[in-house]
């Protein structure tokens, strides 16, 4: 029995698991699985009528939101911070001021979302009219950063698109100052790992802008929606910091 035990306990997924659940951001990206998880779960079971397996569920999405806003706390100077360091000479201007109005929106986002915090806790008060506002700012520089994120990723996709069409013309027509072949295959490798990045995170943002889209009205679209969106972001964003944690390819 006790060598069962060990084998469950020190078995290497749970201690990848641990791993991951030491660091703020890995329990970030796991609270907000389970929070959009519950967000549908919650709309499904009350479109059945069971309202009170419902409430259950949504309690847990709601306290599980207030608790990622307090691992956020020190998140916006980190924003700020790549922010100003974005700002540096670079050919990919355009790149550059989606990169920086990116970290810029999610400050901004981050900042409202303290204060919300902070209310919601009792730290401070605000007037119902001052706490509705806060959460409307809130929503529109979290769009404004992911719509940022949308517009960085088509123009990097379209540049690394071009360099990979370069290299391959330059394979096939067998260029010289590229080098030999095996270098010119590991720069391709490497645009080509870039290039999935790059459409990972794309997928990941289109996921994303239904959230804040959906909080400010500006699409009709019910909690199930959002929150199977939510949900598979989610699991995308927690599987790339699984595989940083643990030192694992996507």
């Amino acid at each position: 029995m006790s060598t069962v035990a060990s084998q469950i306990v020190l078995h290497p997924f749970v201690s990848q698991t641990l791993k991951l659940g030491g660091t703020t951001l890995g329990r970030d990206k796991l609270y907000r699985t389970v929070q959009y998880f519950a967000r549908f779960l919650a709309w499904f079971l009350l479109s059945r009528g069971q309202k009170l397996q419902a409430a259950r569920w949504n309690a847990l999405k709601t306290h599980l939101a207030t608790g990622r806003k307090l691992m956020r706390l020190g998140k916006p100077m980190e924003h700020l911070q790549a922010a100003l360091r974005a700002i540096k000479p670079t050919p990919e201007m355009s790149e550059q001021l989606t990169t920086v109005g990116r970290q810029l929106a999610y400050f901004g986002y981050l900042t409202y979302d303290a204060v919300i915090w902070a209310n919601s806790a009792k730290f401070i008060n605000l007037k119902p009219a001052t706490s509705a506002r806060a959460t409307r700012v809130s929503n529109r520089f979290w769009l404004a950063g992911i719509l940022f994120s949308i517009a960085h990723g088509l123009l990097k996709a379209g540049r690394l698109a071009q360099e990979a069409k370069r290299l391959r013309a330059s394979e096939k027509w067998g260029e010289k100052e590229l080098g030999d072949e095996a270098q010119r295959e590991l720069k391709i490798m490497a645009l080509e790992n870039i290039r999935a990045d790059t459409r990972y995170q794309f997928t990941i943002d289109v996921l994303d802008i239904w959230i804040p889209a959906s909080n400010l009205g500006l699409v009709n679209v019910n909690d199930g929606f959002v929150g199977i969106c939510g949900l598979i972001s989610s699991v995308m964003g927690l599987r790339s910091q699984w595989a940083a944690v643990n030192g694992f390819k996507k």
